[in-house]
């Protein structure tokens, strides 16, 4: 243990212990700052999954509905999440069948890519759902 102190300090490095219960214990003479470093750069390139949102309108038409399913796709093939929200303004407010029907179309489009992970949802004057990627169906679409 001594010759290896001695060697460390001679290279300007570390002593790190690897595996301190193994028999003779095992010890590795490394920079301790850089590979710490190290391991956060590769933790913080890890892929994090986010939300990307498409906000659709009851009478939204047919060509930007498959414009917005098509970038939907992208998004799910990058493997984050998709929150597809219907807004509606005014009077639209008395036809919410209207929302929910285009949201269970854009639902039926990206069914083998992915699935919602609770039904559609009211919210003031937002109606949304959450669709993962590569999910199985957990539930009927409603």
């Amino acid at each position: 243990m001594a010759e290896a102190l001695l060697k460390a300090e001679q290279a300007a490095l570390d002593l790190v212990e690897i595996a301190p219960s193994a028999e003779p214990p095992v010890c590795k003479i490394i920079d301790f700052g850089k590979y710490r470093y190290q391991l956060t750069k590769k933790e913080k390139s890890q892929h994090q999954v986010k939300v990307k949102e498409i906000k659709l309108k009851p009478n939204t038409d047919e060509h930007d509905l498959v414009v917005k399913i098509t970038h939907a796709k992208e998004f799910i093939a990058k493997g984050n999440k998709v929150r597809v929200t219907c807004v509606f303004r005014g009077r639209e407010m008395q036809h919410p069948e209207f929302g929910h029907r285009i949201i269970a179309r854009f639902c039926d489009e990206l069914a083998e890519v992915a699935a919602p992970e609770a039904p559609a949802r009211m919210m003031g004057r937002s109606m949304s759902v959450v669709l993962a990627p590569g999910a199985k169906k957990k539930m009927a679409n409603s």
